[in-house]
């Protein structure tokens, strides 16, 4: 799946977080991210820090693969 902004980028967590069956509360106490940092990715917020939001998505089991155009 491509991803072309943050806002896809943290639907794209939050389907994956809920279909895993985990609150973000849970995923706090594993990982030690705060629970307004994922909220913050989930709803798209664009200030993030790309290091917490690598480290969520590998938590959930995503890929994060960069490709590079033409």
């Amino acid at each position: 799946m491509k991803i072309n902004s943050s806002k896809e980028f943290g639907e794209f967590v939050k389907a994956k977080r809920k279909k895993l069956g985990y609150t973000q509360k849970q995923i706090c106490e594993v990982s030690g991210i705060s629970a307004s940092y994922i909220s913050d990715l989930e709803n798209g917020k664009t200030t993030i820090e790309l290091g917490k939001a690598i480290l969520l998505a590998n938590l959930l089991g995503i890929d994060v693969e960069l490709n590079e155009r033409g």
